[in-house]
């Protein structure tokens, strides 16, 4: 399969249900491409090719998403027979006995698990950069950073090796790495997929997780499968009220969108990402949408300060879960996740509880915005992607890079304390070409709206076939459709 590139997960699935291909055919394209790219990325860090010719060897499920190679975040989500360490030398020896369910339904629809890609540790970072599994580099600049903590995934999706791959977002892990990376990536609304049976939440529910990918469609048809409780969750999301494919390919109609390029904590914004916005806008009124600048009235300080507590808290039980009270032994975390972990053990039981309370009194403060707008179109990061080493994962000195963060990303974790659906779509690129993506925000449980304007702007801008130069084809065209 020469012209692997040019198909999305749904078009490859189609092949193959056609007889135009097999699934071993695909499979060997995709192991191919990682075999040859990954080196200079460090994207994909647990190859698992043997285990998935044997899988295709059984015979893959007629599903959806048949004899599609997928690459699945070193996070979250366990893969049988496979290390799930969390980015973290305190999770090294762990070893998964069966599927998260959310595998278990990829697999059941038919895709086919081709490797795990690299986090940080505990997927705390919006890098991707590990002392464990070492640094993953953007394709589009090596010497950037491909975001995080899902930037393994973003490289390797990037890069040509699949075309889309498992994410997970707690503040924006989904969206920051796709915006540095070019690709479309949507955080899904709260318990929209389920996270057992290993837990019942994830990061207090600002968690969750889904993929990154090259086309809407692909990224749509993904969540019909993944999409839905087990037996024993916590809480649920209201079902659509249809299928995600569906709505992607439904027009959304004429839509009220609010716009901002102003951050809400009062952060300089780069030109570029405020360009991207205005761009953005533009785009969207040319496409018959109501378009006007205004911004959800809440206090962002109080949503930082409580989504940091919450932050600090859990990562103490990610090392608690190991080491019970005490810390972690010297050399078993890095620095700065051990110091983020002791701020959170200076956090009493009473100060956590009102932080999520608070947390809750500001969700229902922007959701009360939505009542007036469809969307809210945002910058999805406040700068373009940092290069290497920029967030010093080496050091201890917290405040410092909590303070980059807010400076990074003032407008995603937002929406992982709300529990909205937001995604970053890819619509703009630097005179250097590097890309920018800009965020869009829907109400809580309409990830069917963000997949239509998504459809609705790939088709007018469309991206399938932007990529770095270095992974581009001459003269070949994408066939997404």
């Amino acid at each position: 399969m020469d012209d692997f590139e040019r198909f999305d997960a749904l078009a490859l699935a189609d092949l193959v249900r056609r007889g135009e291909a097999t699934a071993s055919e695909v499979l060997e394209a995709a192991i191919v491409r990682i075999t040859a790219r990954n080196p200079a990325l460090n994207a994909v860090v647990t190859p698992l090719f043997d285990a998935a010719r044997a899988a295709v060897a059984q015979g893959v499920p007629a599903g959806p998403l048949c004899g599609v190679p997928f690459l699945v975040k070193e996070l979250v989500s366990s893969v049988a027979g496979t290390a799930t360490t969390s980015g973290s030398r305190l999770y090294a020896g762990n070893r998964a006995t069966h599927d998260s369910e959310a595998i278990a339904r990829l697999r059941r629809a038919g895709m086919v698990i081709a490797g795990k890609t690299n986090t940080p540790e505990f997927g705390l970072s919006p890098t991707t950069e590990s002392q464990l599994y070492g640094i993953t580099r953007n394709p589009w600049d090596l010497s950037l950073s491909p975001g995080g903590s899902s930037g393994g995934s973003a490289a390797a999706v990037a890069a040509g090796m699949v075309p889309m791959a498992h994410a997970t977002d707690g503040g924006g892990s989904i969206r920051i790495p796709a915006s540095a990376c070019g690709l479309f990536g949507l955080k899904p609304t709260r318990a929209r997929v389920t996270a057992g049976p290993e837990g019942g939440e994830g990061l207090s529910g600002l968690a969750c997780q889904h993929v990154v990918s090259r086309s809407v469609r692909d990224s749509a048809a993904l969540l019909d499968v993944i999409a839905g409780a087990m037996p024993g969750d916590p809480y649920s999301a209201a079902p659509p009220a249809g299928s995600f494919l569906d709505a992607a390919r439904r027009a959304p109609g004429r839509l009220r969108i609010a716009f901002s390029a102003v951050a809400p904590n009062g952060m300089p914004v780069d030109a570029a990402c405020a360009a991207a916005v205005h761009d953005a806008a533009r785009l969207c009124e040319s496409l018959g949408h109501h378009v006007e600048e205004a911004a959800p009235d809440y206090d962002a300080a109080a949503v930082a300060q409580g989504f940091q507590t919450v932050f600090a808290c859990n990562t103490l039980a990610n090392i608690a879960r190991v080491t019970g009270a005490a810390p972690a032994g010297d050399g078993l975390v890095e620095p700065m996740t051990r110091a983020l972990a002791e701020r959170g053990r200076a956090v009493d039981a009473a100060r956590f509880i009102l932080a999520l309370q608070g947390l809750q009194r500001q969700s229902r403060r922007v959701a009360a915005f939505f009542e007036r707008f469809d969307l809210w179109l945002t910058p999805t990061l406040a700068q373009t992607p940092r290069p290497i080493g920029w967030f010093g994962i080496d050091s201890d000195d917290v405040d410092a890079w909590l303070g980059k963060l807010e400076a990074y990303l003032p407008f995603t974790y937002l929406f992982n304390v709300t529990g909205q659906p937001a995604a970053s779509v890819p619509l703009y690129w630097s005179e250097s070409g590097i890309p920018i993506g800009v965020q869009f925000a829907a109400r809580y449980g309409d990830e069917s709206l963000l997949f239509s304007i998504g459809a609705q702007l790939e088709q007018a801008r469309p991206w399938f076939d932007r990529r770095p130069k270095q992974y581009e084809a001459a003269g070949v065209h994408p066939r997404h459709t």
